[in-house]
């Protein structure tokens, strides 16, 4: 059993997936299915061995932070009544985080290049987030959007040298890929809420913005992978099955995705 836990492609996709699909599924009556994101990220970090947070690293920061947003995601549901102000504000929250995150690896930067590379990754992250909590009240477009995220995420950063960084976005883009397949088979009854948009939103930038620092991946790749939940808001089918949406929303954010991955993938043949 150890070992077969300790194969990546159960740590990157079979158990961030199942964990993803049994939180989504079981918290549905209880509109907690938009954990399932967290949850499947906290998955892959327990499996690999990271779930620890001493001595608090880059990474390790960044899964504090993005576990902490889908419990922040859950408490805005349960308190606020969803809005364009929020989304705005819990976007400029994130931007501000990732500069925590990633302060150390800024710091051994010179002056001008880290407060560059410290405005561009909130910028990215800022853009992200708010892009993806204006997805908060529709689960189809919003799976989809974290499906092509973690994905593209992680494929980049695979290709940028990050095998890491490439796994949790993988297993992020699995754990969202549980959810939407309930919200295939539930449609609107799977609330994907703000624990759901901010949780995938802002994991999935953070990552982006390590392989960016941390590895190869360039500015432009990282720029593109914030279009995917943008792209989700083109056109459905409007009175095809769930299923259908899922298929077609997921092709707009997979296109997105495979973008930010061909031009992570040209740069790193130079």
């Amino acid at each position: 059993m150890e070992a077969w836990l300790s194969h990546p492609a159960v740590q990157a996709g079979l158990a961030p997936f199942a964990v993803g699909l049994l939180v989504a599924a079981i918290g549905m009556p209880l509109r907690l299915a938009g954990l399932a994101a967290a949850a499947g990220f906290a998955t892959a970090l327990y499996l690999t061995g990271n779930f620890v947070f001493e001595p608090l690293t880059a990474l390790r920061k960044l899964a504090l932070v993005g576990m902490g947003a889908g419990l922040l995601g859950w408490v805005t549901d349960l308190a606020f009544k969803p809005a364009r102000t929020a989304g705005i504000m819990l976007g400029l929250l994130a931007g501000a985080a990732s500069t925590w995150v990633f302060s150390t690896v800024l710091m051994q930067r010179a002056p001008l290049e880290a407060v560059g590379h410290g405005v561009g990754i909130g910028l990215l992250v800022l853009v992200t987030v708010a892009f993806m909590l204006d997805l908060h009240s529709h689960p189809i477009r919003a799976g989809a959007a974290g499906v092509g995220l973690g994905l593209g995420a992680g494929i980049s950063a695979i290709l940028s040298a990050s095998a890491l960084i490439g796994m949790y976005g993988l297993a992020l883009g699995a754990a969202c890929s549980g959810f939407l397949l309930v919200a295939m088979i539930f449609g609107s009854r799977a609330a994907a809420g703000t624990s759901f948009t901010l949780a995938a939103g802002l994991i999935a930038s953070l990552l982006a913005s390590g392989a960016l620092l941390l590895a190869k991946l360039p500015w432009h790749a990282a720029a593109a992978l914030a279009l995917v939940p943008a792209a989700v808001r083109l056109p459905l089918p409007e009175r095809a099955h769930p299923a259908l949406q899922a298929v077609v929303a997921s092709i707009y954010a997979l296109a997105v995705a495979a973008l930010a991955c061909a031009l992570a993938w040209l740069a790193s043949r130079r």
